[in-house]
Order: C-alpha cells, then sequence, then structure tokens
C-alpha cells in the first residue's frame, strides 16, 4: 500500500472518530441544547459538561486536535465551545495550552519525517511555493512573518504550523509565536461562547468586533514600523496563495 493510501486512510478514521464524537455529544447533550434559551438550561448545560470531567476535556481536546492536525474544521466553533464549557478564563488556558501541545507535536514530527510528511496533509504546490520564497527562507525575518500571519484573521495558520519546521526558525520560538499569537482570536470567541451560555448575544458580537479593530490597529502600527516591508510582502504572498488556490 502506497505512503498516500496509508494516510488517507489515517484521515477517513480520525474523521469518523471526530463525526462519531460530536454526534455522540449532540444525542448526550441534546436534553440541555433543547432549553439553552433559558437561565436555568443554561446553567443545567453547563453543569454537565463539567460533570463529564476529564472525558468532556478529552472530547473537547480531541476535536481541537482534529482542527490543528487534520486543517478539516476551522478554529473559531471549537474556540467559542470552550468558553462555553469552561467560561473565558478556563477556556482561553484550555484552547492555549491545547494548541502549545499539538502545534509542538506536529512540528516536531515534520522535523524527524520530513517534506513527504507535510504533502501528505498540505498541498504540494503551496508547500513548494512557500518553501521556494526567499521571503520565507530568510532567518532574520521568518520570526516577525509568523507572528504577524498568526496574529491576521484569515490567515492558513494550520498551514503554517505543519511548513514552519521546513523553515528557518527555531522550534521553540515558533511553538511560542504559534501558541500565544492566537490568542486574540481565542479570547475573543471565549468571550462570544461564555455570553451566548448566558443569552448575551450582543456582547458575544461587540467582542469581536474589538478584536478586529485593535488586531487590525495592531498590523496597521507595525506595518507603519517595518521599514523593510516584510509585513506587507507577507500579507501579499498569501493572497497570491488564494489566487492560486482558486485557479
Amino acid at each position: 500500500m502506497s505512503r498516500k493510501a496509508k494516510v488517507n486512510i489515517f484521515k477517513f478514521i480520525m474523521l469518523a472518530l471526530i463525526i462519531g464524537i460530536i454526534i455522540g455529544a449532540i444525542i448526550y447533550l441534546w436534553p440541555f441544547f433543547r432549553n439553552i434559551s433559558t437561565p436555568e438550561g443554561q446553567m443545567a448545560f453547563k453543569e454537565k459538561i463539567q460533570d463529564l470531567g476529564f472525558v468532556g476535556m478529552l472530547m473537547l481536546f480531541g476535536l481541537q486536535f482534529a482542527q490543528i492536525f487534520l486543517i478539516i474544521i476551522p478554529g473559531e466553533p471549537i474556540e467559542v465551545l470552550a468558553g462555553m464549557c469552561y467560561g473565558i478564563l478556563g477556556g482561553t488556558l484550555f484552547i492555549t495550552v491545547s494548541a502549545f501541545i499539538i502545534t509542538t507535536l506536529i512540528f516536531l514530527t515534520v522535523r524527524v519525517l520530513g517534506r513527504k510528511f507535510v504533502y501528505s496533509f498540505c498541498k504540494e504546490e503551496s508547500v513548494r511555493r512557500i518553501e521556494n520564497s526567499k521571503l520565507f527562507q530568510n532567518p532574520k525575518k521568518i520570526e516577525w512573518i509568523m507572528l504577524i500571519l498568526f496574529l491576521i484573521p484569515g490567515t492558513p495558520k494550520d498551514l503554517l504550523v505543519y511548513i514552519a519546521a521546513l523553515l528557518p526558525i527555531k522550534p521553540i520560538r515558533f511553538i511560542l509565536i504559534s501558541t500565544f499569537a492566537r490568542f486574540p482570536s481565542v479570547i475573543s470567541s471565549t468571550i462570544a461562547g461564555e455570553n451566548i451560555l448566558l443569552g448575551n448575544l450582543q456582547i458575544s458580537v461587540i467582542s469581536y468586533i474589538v478584536t478586529f479593530i485593535v488586531v487590525g490597529i495592531v498590523i496597521f502600527i507595525i506595518n507603519k514600523l517595518d521599514k523593510s516591508k516584510t509585513t506587507e510582502e507577507a500579507i501579499n504572498f498569501f493572497k497570491k496563495e488564494k489566487t492560486n488556490e482558486k485557479v
């Protein structure tokens, strides 16, 4: 059996497992979902999740593992769910620690197995374009580039987790950057999650708007201070990547 076939089987098994977990969780929690619009229902839902203890945390970790490792689902719904289950502080801490563990695992695996492992999970053309880019092969700029790309909403962060191990960046520096640069997205999503559970939809929307504005201001300032236009180059590179994928 070829390597690609084995990887596809692995992806299928993981996807089936994650779908099974989601369906099982929905069936188990459905009585609480029906009443989640009421304060009593919201408290019952939160208590039920907390009663699951380690199993509940393991289920949520499995979803985040699939989100980062398999690049099959967006991260925001999981972050919102973490906020609903464990509150703003607990949800943010859970997502941050989980991202740190999963990113470390992927980075070290790629360093050991090489680019063929990356090709199994990411488009080979996209990986090669990034690898062959002078911008991403510059040791003096790569950490700065990664910080900006992980801060900007909409960039392919999970793709970057795989590719980073092929670039001239130190493991611990990348892992810390990729973990903590997610913070604006994570905190806004966990705020939204907790307030959705409490019925405060306006606060949920406001949290995203404020985060978007703050990140926008930070990126604007960084771009102004960046005389070498590294930030602008990195953003334009991924704009071209999206265009190439559509062609």
